[in-house]
């Protein structure tokens, strides 16, 4: 009897643990890569600035979400960035609704860490 009764406490409290249980989307996503200058050589140690567009439909669609980062490369020109976490510039990261289609990257890049991007391409 008092192990039944343990084990329809246990089950209980497990579906009330389980009903309290909410999933959530995160809100930023991680992208790395390697920063080269136009002769393809890595830029080691060295501030760069990274705008990153969302584009929706197509890798020319309408840009619903654009941000910036300031960073720094390390001896391998390797960078890492939270996207969804830089200085926003258009549209709200939180706002995306990912399940809506498709969402195209673009990647531009200043070299020299300032605001003058090149473009790196969209993918």
């Amino acid at each position: 009897m008092k192990k039944t009764f343990i084990t329809i406490i246990g089950a209980l409290m497990m579906l009330v643990f389980i009903g309290q249980l909410n999933a959530q989307v995160p809100q930023a996503f991680n992208y790395q890569a390697v920063a080269r200058d136009a002769s393809g050589n890595i830029i080691a140690t060295q501030a760069v600035g990274i705008k990153i567009d969302i584009h929706q439909g197509s890798s020319s669609g309408t840009v619903i979400y654009s941000e910036t980062f300031s960073t720094t490369t390390n001896q391998f020109g390797l960078f890492t960035l939270a996207l969804g976490q830089g200085a926003p510039v258009t549209g709200t990261f939180a706002a995306i609704n990912w399940s809506t289609g498709n969402y195209w990257l673009q990647v531009e890049m200043d070299p020299l860490g300032g605001t003058t991007y090149a473009d790196m391409g969209t993918s």
